[in-house]
């Protein structure tokens, strides 16, 4: 494959040839995760009678539990009187169905990766989520046969921002650093370990929400604001596409 050149973005970085390898981020970058979350909490709302579903959404962004356990769940309704464990459990199950029955890839998601494996460019999927919701994700959303490689804590070890991950999907794909390209939607989970080990990183900023709650500075070398862009940025403007 002919080497292109990737265009100069608005972070000012300089180009680089076109990556042999692509890490993505799986939840917010490739799929809309916090959009099934809200979903899911509006179901178990309903379920349980009472709250709010942004109040129950709030939960899971404390680090208490962590952004998926569903321990989040039962605090939310022990914090509003409700202590039953029948509903605890049907509460969890609601949201396991809803959030799975609500994920979808973003938009133009498909197409980029299917663009990027017509040009042979290995993909992997470098995330925090366990194995079994990153497959369910995944085959949910019909995205699992473009990945070279799955990395979840499981199989790295250890979980984002910690540079392991990203450096045993580089090991998996047997390539070097400086060959692959990291695309996420965290500025400190998946851009600044994967920039720290010398990969080239892409932010993702139509997913991320929370940047302004964050205020954390942005260390990408390029910035997209939908997935299609990647290509833009990867191959030129779309009339120098071919």
């Amino acid at each position: 494959m002919a080497a292109a050149v990737i265009p100069m973005t608005e972070t000012g970085k300089t180009p680089q040839t076109v990556p042999s390898a692509i890490l993505f981020d799986l939840d917010n970058t490739l799929v809309d995760l916090v959009h099934s979350k809200k979903e899911a909490c509006r179901a178990i709302v309903r379920e349980a009678g009472t709250g709010e579903a942004d109040v129950l959404f709030s939960y899971f962004l404390r680090e208490i539990h962590g952004f998926e356990d569903p321990r989040n769940i039962l605090d939310f309704l022990s914090d509003h009187g409700i202590l039953s464990r029948k509903t605890g459990e049907e509460c969890g199950r609601i949201y396991e169905e809803v959030k799975i029955r609500c994920t979808w890839p973003f938009d133009g998601v498909a197409e980029l990766l299917e663009r990027l494996q017509e040009q042979g460019i290995a993909l992997a999927i470098v995330t925090d989520a366990n194995q079994e919701n990153a497959r369910k994700r995944l085959e949910k959303t019909g995205i699992s046969g473009f990945f070279d490689c799955l990395v979840t804590p499981e199989s790295a070890g250890s979980r984002k921002p910690s540079p392991e991950p990203f450096l045993h999907a580089l090991a998996a794909l047997r390539i070097s650093a400086k060959e692959g390209l990291a695309v996420g939607d965290s500025p400190r989970r998946d851009i600044a370990p994967a920039r720290a080990i010398g990969l080239t990183t892409v932010y993702a900023a139509y997913g991320d929400r929370f940047s302004a709650m964050r205020q954390e500075e942005n260390p990408a070398d390029h910035t997209i604001h939908r997935p299609l862009d990647l290509l833009d940025l990867i191959f030129g403007p779309e009339p120098a596409r071919g």
